[in-house]
């Protein structure tokens, strides 16, 4: 019994601090964007992009437009991915919202550089995001509606990304004329790449190699929170020879930190490699909504 609440406690300081992980992430992402982006005509993409655009059409706090335009991706991250990344990314959006709030009238430390204002703004949203990410939340909706549609379409979750950001980039300059545009599409660029090297994968699909004592409950546990299906392969341990099934199972880069979340929670001595997967295409195997 006490190592079952040691467990439970363990897991819940694990909750709390990946909460904390995600709200400080959310503010350098505020700070990113009020204390240089915004000032200098510059955007960010996603949701976050279309936010800035209507603060600056109706007047309306940014704050209020991030919390409201990003609601019913909230919604879809809930029954796409999951509970627990409904919650983390409700924090994070919460706390991105409420961040711009309070920043809105710190000063501007670049102005007029349109070199630095692109590369110094990527660079810290991008961290802020990342960091939301890696501890399994999200700062902006456009990702979870892009892994929606990877699904139903012929398209990689990266490609659709760059697609949906498209028009978000052609509205922005609606606002802030084409060189706005240019310069937020840059930012947006140099984010992605940072938040790749914070989170570990942008974009596109993980694989999962797992070898466990546990292969049937590993399995059951994958397909049964995340809704995900997997594949045995009978290995052969070169120095013991013994055979193993090895499990290998693709998922979303949503679900990295649920997947490793599972297999640590199932046998944290199992052995496990991690593939980045550039495009996932066939397969019957369809996901359920899950919670």
């Amino acid at each position: 019994m006490s190592n079952i609440t040691n467990q439970k406690r363990t897991n819940d300081l694990k909750k709390v601090l990946r909460g904390i992980a995600v709200v400080i992430g959310a503010f350098i992402t505020a700070y990113g964007l009020e204390a240089i982006l915004i000032p200098n005509n510059v955007s960010d993409g996603g949701v976050t992009g279309l936010s800035i655009v209507a603060s600056q059409l109706t007047g309306l706090p940014l704050g209020i437009l991030i919390g409201l335009l990003n609601i019913p991706f909230i919604f879809l991250g809930y029954k796409q991915i999951g509970k627990s990344f409904a919650i983390n990314s409700i924090i994070g959006i919460v706390s991105l919202a409420f961040g711009t709030s309070i920043m809105h009238h710190i000063p501007t430390i670049i102005q007029g550089d349109t070199l630095l204002v692109t590369v110094v703004g990527g660079i810290i949203i991008g961290f802020g995001m990342g960091l939301a990410l890696r501890n399994g939340g999200a700062l902006d909706g456009i990702d979870m509606l892009a892994v929606l549609l990877s699904r139903k379409l012929p398209f990689g979750t990266s490609d659709l990304i760059l697609f949906l950001n498209l028009f978000v980039f052609i509205i922005v300059s609606t606002v802030f004329g084409l060189q706005g545009a240019f310069l937020s599409g840059i930012a947006y660029y140099i984010a992605s790449k940072v938040i790749h090297t914070v989170e570990e994968g942008l974009s596109g699909s993980k694989t999962f190699k797992i070898i466990t004592s546990k292969p049937e409950l590993m399995v059951e546990t994958i397909r049964d929170r995340l809704g995900r299906s997997a594949t045995y392969n009978i290995v052969k341990g070169g120095y013991s020879n013994e055979q193993y099934r090895e499990i290998t199972c693709v998922i979303n880069r949503l679900e990295d930190s649920k997947m490793k979340e599972i297999i640590h929670e199932i046998d944290k001595f199992a052995f496990v490699a991690v593939y980045d997967v550039a495009e996932v295409k066939g397969g019957n195997f369809k996901k359920h909504d899950i919670h």
